[in-house]
């Protein structure tokens, strides 16, 4: 049985331990006290956005995480779909899709008019999954600029 479940305080090194391994593909760098901190930051400001942890069988299988801001140009409110993990071990079992039914569900229930996300150029896998749901590449570049 796969379900998701807002992320409590009592969950988060799960996440985080989720979270570094999800990093560990493309060699991110993480701090997992820092993100444990910004984890209990998060969770104390609903209005940046949820995370959820996904359950298979009642077991943590990967996380969702979901930052909500405001754009003119797109319309209103809008989510990025900041991280969606599901463990290696997990993936095949049809757990993506449903994590992206989810996701689109809680999206139009909240009134979050457009869905943002990015995904590594080789994580075909991820990629395929997002076009089945319908998601296009968009024609601009992502740029950063850190402080």
């Amino acid at each position: 049985m796969i379900n998701f479940k807002q992320l409590t305080t009592s969950y988060i090194d799960i996440v985080v331990q989720h979270m570094k391994d999800f990093y560990a593909i493309d060699g991110y760098p993480i701090d997992t006290t820092k993100s444990t901190e910004m984890f209990h930051e998060f969770l104390s400001k609903p209005h940046l956005g949820n995370c959820f942890t996904i359950n298979f069988n009642d077991e943590i299988c990967g996380y969702i995480l979901m930052i909500q801001f405001f754009s003119f140009e797109m319309g209103g409110y809008v989510m990025l779909l900041d991280e969606l993990y599901i463990s290696n071990s997990f993936q095949g079992k049809g757990i993506g899709k449903k994590a992206m039914a989810f996701i689109k569900e809680f999206a139009k229930d909240n009134a979050l008019k457009t869905i943002l996300l990015e995904v590594e150029p080789h994580n075909e896998r991820a990629i395929h999954l997002y076009e089945k749901e319908n998601f296009k590449k968009h024609k601009r570049d992502l740029m950063i600029l850190k402080n």
